[in-house]
Formats: C-alpha cells, sequence, structure tokens
C-alpha cells in the first residue's frame, strides 16, 4: 500500500478532523503505515529550548494513517485510486484509475 503513496504526492484526507482537505506527503512511514502531510493534522507541542532553536509552543504536523488519505486526481484533484501499468518502453507507471491520466511524483 505504501508503494501506492509517495513523498511529493498531493493526497486527500478521507476522515478525521481536516476530512476534505488537501496537502503535500512530507514523509511516508512503511513501517507504521503513516503518512505525515503538510499542513494536515497539526498539534502543539513544547519545545525544549536548544542551541539552535528557541523554546516555546510550536505547531507540529503528526502523522495520518494510510487508509484516511487518497491520492488527489491530476485533473480534478478529487481522490482517486491509484493503478500501475507498463508504458511502451516497458517503464512501470502509475496513473489514476478515475481519469487514467498519469500520476507524476
Amino acid at each position: 500500500m505504501a508503494a501506492r503513496i509517495k513523498k511529493g504526492d498531493k493526497v486527500v484526507v478521507l476522515a478525521g478532523k481536516d476530512k476534505g482537505k488537501t496537502g503535500d506527503v512530507v514523509r511516508v512511514l512503511p513501517a507504521d503505515n503513516r503518512v505525515i502531510v503538510r499542513g494536515i493534522n497539526i498539534s502543539r507541542r513544547h519545545q525544549r529550548q536548544t542551541p539552535s532553536q528557541q523554546a516555546g509552543i510550536v505547531a507540529k504536523e503528526m502523522p495520518v494513517d494510510l487508509s484516511n488519505v487518497a491520492v488527489a486526481d491530476p485533473s480534478d484533484g478529487k481522490p482517486t485510486k491509484v493503478g500501475f501499468r507498463f508504458n511502451k518502453d516497458g517503464a512501470k507507471e502509475r496513473f489514476s484509475r478515475r481519469t487514467g491520466e498519469l500520476i507524476d511524483g
């Protein structure tokens, strides 16, 4: 499942407090079946002071379960399933199952 969503993909949140929002995948955690999405599932954490960072309350993106996100269709931004196929050169490519368009990423 983790191979279907990659770093840099634009995804739509399907469930939870941020349902309907879109964002870019910052990091994929395949061992935990989770992803970190920019601007989604923001939590406020108390940060201890370090030599390079000031102390205070910091907004941090927390992981979201893979089952709660779907890749956004390149044409209209709606959630879609990801399919795989081989092009004429024999290279594997990802495509949107809704429209058949290629997913870059």
